[in-house]
Order: C-alpha cells, then sequence, then structure tokens
C-alpha cells in the first residue's frame, strides 16, 4: 500500500442534495409549520349549517373573523398525539388488515393460491396490470371507496412479486387506479354526488365528459405502471425497490422457479379458501348496500382472521401470534397515518382552516377569467393537503366556490369538476393521506420511493386535468 492509501481516509459517500429526508422529518416540519402559521394567519369562521343528507356545512357569506387563539407549546406538543387520536379509524383498520392478512398467510392459503395464480399468467403476466387496473378504477368511480387500495394491495401483492415485479408495482396497480376512479367520479356519491348536490345540480349529471376524462387518466396510468414493472421484469436491480431487504424476502418466499412443483391445498385449506371468498363477499355487500366503512370492515377483519384460521386448523395461539406479527409489520404506516393528521389539528386548534379556505376563494376571485376554473383546481389541490378526505374537502369548499363561480363567469359543473381533479390527485401525493399512507405500509413500500415513481405521472394528471378544465371553460360545459 503506497504512502497516499496509508495517510489519506477514505471519503464519505456523497450525499445527495435530491434525497427526501424520512416521512417522520417531513411531517413533523409540517406540523412546526402549521403551528408557526397560527401566530401570524388571523383566525376566522363560518357558520355551519345542515348540508345534504345532514351533513354539516358552511354558510359562504358568514365569514368573520375571531379573537386569534395561536397554539402554545403545549398544543404544539400534543399535536401528534391528538392526530393520532383523530385518525384512529384510519389507525386501526391498518393495524387489523395487517393482523387479518398475517393469519391468512400462516394458513398457506395465500401461497397456494398465488402459485396457481403465476402458472397460470406465467407468460402473460404484465396482463394482469391493465385489467387490475379497469377493475378497480371502475368500482371506485361508481362507489367512491379510495379506501378500497388497502384491501387491494395485500390481496394483488404476492402475485405482482410471483410474476416477477415489485412490491411498488403492487401498490401503483392500486392507488393509481382507485384514484383515477374516485377522481373522475362518473357515479361516485361521496365527491361528485355531494358536490353536485352542495352546487345544486343534477345529480349525476355531465357525465359524459366525466367517463373521457376517467378513460384519458386511466390510460396514462396504465401505460405509465406497464412501463415500470417491464422495466422490472428485464432487470430486478432497476426497479426502486431494489436493494430494499424487505423484497428480497418477498422474492424468495413467492418466486419459484417453473420446475418447482405446484403447491397443493388439503380438505381444511380448500375450506379455509373458501371461507375467505365468502367474507370478501359480505364485505362487498356491506359496502355496497350497508354503508360500511372502515370500522365495519375493521371489525369483519378481526372475524374473518379468527375463523378462516381456524378452519385452516391453526391453534389460538398462532392465530394470536399471526396478528402480532402483522400488527409488527404495519406499525409504522400506522403511525405515519396519526402523525399526519397532526397538521390539521394545529390550523384547526389555531382557528385558521376557514381563514385559509376564505384566502383561497379571495384568490381565485382575482384571477382573470380564463383563468378562473384553472385556479379552482389548484386552490382545491392546495386545500387537499389539509384536508385529504373528498366529502370533507367538499362541504368546506364548495359552499364558497359554487356562487364564486357564477361571478367569475365559470360554470357550477366545471367548479365540481375542478374540485373532483384538485382533490383526488393529491391523495396518493401528500403525506397527509392517511389511508395512502397506510396502504404504502402493507405494501412496504417507503413513502419517498412512491414519490420518485409517481410524480412524473402526477404531473401528466395535472395537465390532463388542464386541459379538460380549459375545454369545460371554453364551451361553457354545463352537462
Amino acid at each position: 500500500m503506497d504512502r497516499q492509501d496509508i495517510s489519506r481516509p477514505p471519503s464519505p459517500a456523497k450525499k445527495s442534495w435530491c434525497r427526501i429526508p424520512d416521512i417522520y422529518a417531513v411531517l413533523f416540519v409540517f406540523i412546526a409549520l402549521a403551528a408557526i402559521a397560527t401566530h401570524f394567519v388571523p383566525a376566522g369562521q363560518f357558520e355551519r349549517v345542515p348540508g345534504p343528507a345532514g351533513r354539516i356545512t358552511i354558510d359562504p357569506n358568514s365569514y368573520q373573523q375571531i379573537d386569534s387563539t395561536p397554539v402554545g407549546w403545549v398544543d404544539f406538543m400534543l399535536a401528534i398525539p391528538n392526530g393520532l387520536m383523530s385518525a384512529g379509524e384510519v389507525v386501526f383498520f391498518t393495524f387489523m388488515i395487517g393482523g387479518m392478512f398475517m393469519v391468512l398467510r400462516r394458513t398457506g392459503i395465500i401461497e397456494i393460491g398465488v402459485d396457481k395464480l403465476t402458472r397460470r399468467f406465467s407468460r402473460r403476466g404484465v396482463l394482469t396490470i391493465p385489467v387490475l387496473m379497469t377493475v378497480f378504477a371502475a368500482i371506485a368511480t361508481v362507489i367512491g371507496t379510495q379506501e378500497l387500495a388497502l384491501v387491494y394491495v395485500p390481496v394483488i401483492l404476492p402475485l405482482m412479486i410471483a410474476l416477477r415485479f415489485d412490491s411498488l408495482t403492487a401498490a401503483a396497480v392500486a392507488l393509481c387506479a382507485t384514484t383515477v376512479g374516485f377522481t373522475t367520479g362518473v357515479l361516485n356519491p361521496i365527491n361528485t354526488g355531494l358536490g353536485q348536490q352542495l352546487s345544486a345540480l343534477p345529480l349525476y349529471s355531465g357525465y359524459g365528459l366525466r367517463i373521457l376524462a376517467f378513460v384519458v387518466m386511466l390510460a396514462a396510468a396504465i401505460f405509465f405502471v406497464m412501463r415500470y414493472a417491464r422495466r422490472v421484469h428485464a432487470d430486478p436491480t432497476s426497479g426502486l425497490m431494489a436493494a430494499d431487504p424487505e423484497e428480497s424476502e418477498k422474492r424468495a418466499r413467492y418466486q419459484h422457479g417453473e420446475t418447482t412443483p405446484a403447491l397443493r391445498a388439503n380438505l381444511r385449506q380448500k375450506l379455509a379458501a373458501a371461507a375467505t371468498f365468502a367474507f370478501f363477499a359480505l364485505l362487498v355487500y356491506g359496502v355496497l348496500r350497508q354503508g360500511w366503512f372502515m370500522m365495519e370492515m375493521a371489525g369483519l377483519f378481526i372475524i374473518m382472521g379468527i375463523v378462516v384460521g381456524v378452519i385452516a386448523g391453526l391453534d389460538t395461539d398462532e392465530i394470536c401470534a399471526g396478528f402480532n406479527q402483522g400488527f409488527r409489520d404495519v406499525l409504522v404506516g400506522a403511525m405515519i397515518a396519526g402523525v399526519a393528521r397532526g397538521v390539521a389539528v394545529m390550523l384547526e386548534d389555531g382557528q385558521i382552516m376557514d381563514t385559509l379556505v376564505f384566502g383561497l376563494g379571495n384568490l381565485v376571485g382575482e384571477l382573470p377569467t380564463l383563468l378562473s376554473a384553472i385556479g379552482m383546481f389548484f386552490a382545491q389541490l392546495g386545500f387537499n393537503f389539509i384536508v385529504p378526505s373528498g366529502s370533507g374537502q367538499a362541504l368546506v369548499t364548495m359552499p364558497l366556490m359554487a356562487p364564486l363561480s357564477d361571478i367569475l363567469g365559470v360554470t357550477r359543473q366545471t367548479a365540481v369538476l375542478a374540485y373532483q381533479l384538485g382533490d383526488g390527485i393529491g391523495n396518493i401525493l401528500y403525506p397527509t393521506s392517511g389511508y395512502f399512507m397506510a396502504t404504502l405500509a402493507l405494501a412496504g413500500v417507503p413513502w419517498q420511493k412512491w414519490v420518485k415513481f409517481f410524480f412524473p405521472l402526477f404531473c401528466v394528471w395535472i395537465v390532463i386535468a388542464l386541459g379538460f378544465l380549459v375545454f369545460a371553460q371554453a364551451t361553457q360545459w354545463t352537462g
């Protein structure tokens, strides 16, 4: 070894300036900024009045400033605990679905099902992507339950791995498809239905343009996801998840050679598989006919894990161990979903949420007529960071945007479309979206890697959204 090698220590690896910080750091900064904002933004409020279907909405003409209540150190200290309490439904749902699927794995029926599907689609596996995405998007555009991505991901993850794609592909299939369906909302009662009711429009009117938006946005998403999936299939080291240790474990568990003997189910496993399908049928019935949401689904998953486990021959210790392992696997995602809620908690405690809504409305009102619809879109996209709930955003913003559109020369139908597009697109980018962060946790995909993957498609979707809004504004679209 020469003298230079001895005297000079190895240089540390250079840190990339483009590196995205850990998600906890990102959320903590946002919580701190929200807390600081309460010291500078005037407090204000709208009066709350009964809205459609008994929901509480705002009176757009009632805004008034009130005494400022900036958050103090104690409030800031409690932001994360209060956020976890406020997001308890999402947190609990994440734990239950993680525990239930781990019990199913212990029964062996997931591995057997994946083995059979892999052998059937081994030579045309990439075609499963457009099929699954079309089905998921169609369901979301009719029933409006974007949160079903939480159910889809654990189901399709083993199949995507077995077909030699990766975890990010599975997350993209579920998240991108449900987002397209929810955002365009052809018959979606949560965004289209509620938005039109608040705007005094005929229910589900204007469906022709929404169907076209559905087709265009879905086509872009399918192309984008398939391009990435093909790249990973051809060279697994090229995927964003290639260096992840957990990804290697998943490949070892689900990927088998063509000479590997086929897995066969015994009688108890066949009965357990039948019971699993029955529970999922009950889940679909509950969501469609009974209005079930996260708490009802979480309760069903507890019963499902126990019943299927017993039928498959697991004893109580094995079932409990399965739930515990599943809880551990999704712990980070469940925590993130609660921590993210801390941003809204700060704004609510400081009573500046309504002020922000009022300010966004005034900002849009100052824009030239030709840019009004685009301004509404970006106002909704920005507000979605704070309130990632479709119905919540509609109840707060549409009573203001609908009458504002009359003044600006924008049809109310266009205002509703701007709300839909602005609300939906950000739901799978912003870390404040609890269900989205929980879905990434179930897939085992870090938020930073998802952003690197999704951001180009996000930009494409924005261009598509602006194109539809410009057309709607130019034609004075009324549906």
